[in-house]
């Protein structure tokens, strides 16, 4: 019979807690009024964790509150002799004037010391605070607010439909740091994507992707790899050479002089006229490039990357 009656008081007790909260308790001196606001959780508390309360108390004037009977941090409540394990660990208060009354507000943290095997009732302690008019001590009490505190861990194998309180609420996640996180990804992705584009792309669709070494490389992609596809790929990057001078061109340092920015290819430019020179004016020199075609279409991708400004 005990055990019904301790069930029907734990599953009352925070249907009673809510239905006070914020509401004025009946004062012991009407010249007083007061009003609690306390947590809207009263369920899975665990031991370390803190727990506010705001009161608000209206007195009219005459009486002015007692700051020495405020309660003090770090007192030990003790019920029947045994300790709560509720401790308060900070208070502050304030206060504003009226025209004839003083409203003061306290704001108290309490700190959980206890625990259990299983789901447990816990209180925060009444508090009782001392107001004077001049002549008499009023002494007027704060009344104590009922929570449960849960277990750090559960004993044996839970079933959690079976565990389910109907005050604690649905278990949400909250997805916005990760949604922030992917949005930052997705734009790193995004601008890495347009870079990569950028470089590899062989279209005119950004600005300076069409310059005629660009336009070289996609014609140079296009030739048979022999001898006249060769000669070609030559004369084509020689017709580039020429538009991007302005003017026709016999050697690197010619080039170089009209565009100063191709300065860091001064030896590969060097090394297409040697080779324009074995491949038109003496067939039996030596280039000293074993597959001249490929050599040219990476020398184009890089007069392509310089004229875009990447260097």
């Amino acid at each position: 019979m005990k055990k019904y009656l301790l069930l029907l008081l734990l599953l009352i007790q925070p249907l009673f807690a809510s239905a006070m909260e914020g509401i004025a308790q009946p004062p012991q001196d009407r010249r007083i009024s007061l009003q609690v606001f306390n947590p809207e959780r009263d369920v899975a508390y665990t031991i370390g964790e803190l727990v506010p309360r705001t009161v608000v108390l209206e007195a009219k004037k005459p009486l002015t509150l007692l700051n020495t009977s405020l309660p003090i941090p770090g007192y030990e409540r003790r019920w029947r002799g045994q300790v709560t394990g509720i401790e308060l660990r900070t208070i502050t208060h304030s206060q504003s004037l009226g025209t004839d009354s003083t409203t003061y507000i306290l704001n108290l943290s309490y700190q959980i010391f206890t625990t259990g095997v299983t789901a447990k009732a816990a209180f925060l302690p009444a508090e009782t605070i001392k107001f004077t008019d001049g002549k008499n001590i009023i002494t007027y009490r704060i009344p104590e607010w009922g929570f449960r505190v849960s277990p750090i861990a559960l004993f044996g194998s839970v079933k959690l439909e079976d565990d389910m309180s109907k005050y604690r609420g649905p278990l949400l996640l909250n997805p916005a740091p990760q949604k922030h996180h992917l949005k930052i990804l997705l734009g790193i992705f995004g601008i890495s994507l347009l870079g990569l584009l950028y470089i590899l792309g062989m279209n005119t669709w950004l600005p300076r992707m069409g310059g005629p070494f660009a336009r070289a490389y996609r014609d140079l992609r296009k030739l048979p790899d022999t001898p006249q596809g060769l000669q070609q790929a030559v004369e084509r990057l020689h017709k580039a050479l020429n538009l991007t001078a302005g003017t026709s061109v016999f050697s690197a340092d010619n080039f170089i002089t009209s565009k100063p920015a191709f300065a860091g290819l001064k030896g590969d430019i060097d090394q297409f006229f040697s080779l324009s020179r074995s491949v038109f004016f003496e067939p039996g020199a030596a280039s000293g490039l074993q597959q001249p075609q490929q050599w040219l279409k990476r020398f184009c991708v890089s007069c392509r990357n310089y004229e875009r400004g990447m260097k």
